[in-house]
């Protein structure tokens, strides 16, 4: 794979399939969204001191405030704004870390209409100052969430804005990322793969 230049991606372990404690593969639990489960998963980072990260707000545009009372006021007219970075950021083991979160219900590929150009821009800046940054893609209809990191993306993303393939196929996905474990705590072990990816030995 061609990356971009200045980008070195680290190499990394082949990926393994998503198996209980039992060595059966998990289907539980399935139908829960992303967002909840990074949620959680973040909770359970943050109670047990593995890792400070959290979800940014959806930033909201007030168009028109109601005051009926002047201790009181009520917002009657408000509207979701296009978020300018990504979705969640924090540290972990001193370092930035800042990531995507994507679902997608097609089975063979991710569709770049899910992703917006200033989002993949945001993402370019914060590696390019040395943070961690990837996105994480569940396939729904397999209930399989794979952690891509940026300059794996970004390749794919730049053939894309060349006029290329609109989209990353399902295959190209599996083998540029790693398939997350899912459990009960945490429900997904996105960390363990930052591990793989970004820290020698993944140690």
């Amino acid at each position: 794979m061609k990356y971009p230049k200045g980008i070195k991606p680290r190499p990394k372990k082949p990926a393994s399939k998503s198996r209980s404690f039992d060595g059966r593969i998990k289907y539980g639990q399935r139908g829960m969204t992303l967002e909840k489960d990074l949620d959680q998963t973040n909770q359970y980072y943050l109670e047990t001191g593995r890792a400070v990260i959290h979800k940014k707000p959806t930033p909201v545009q007030i168009v028109n405030v109601d005051y009926p009372s002047r201790n009181k006021a009520k917002i009657d007219e408000a509207y979701f704004k296009v978020p300018s970075t990504s979705d969640y950021n924090g540290v972990y083991r001193g370092r930035y870390i800042d990531f995507e979160a994507k679902e997608t219900r097609n089975d063979q590929r991710f569709p770049f209409i899910n992703i917006h150009a200033h989002q993949v821009n945001h993402m370019k800046q914060c590696y390019d100052q040395g943070g961690m940054v990837f996105i994480i893609i569940r396939f729904s209809l397999y209930d399989e969430s794979y952690l891509m990191p940026i300059e794996h993306f970004l390749p794919f993303w730049d053939a894309f804005q060349d006029g290329g393939r609109k989209s990353i196929r399902y295959q190209d996905i599996k083998d540029a990322g790693l398939l997350l474990k899912q459990g009960m705590n945490p429900r997904i072990s996105y960390l363990d793969a930052v591990d793989e990816f970004y820290f020698e030995n993944g140690e």
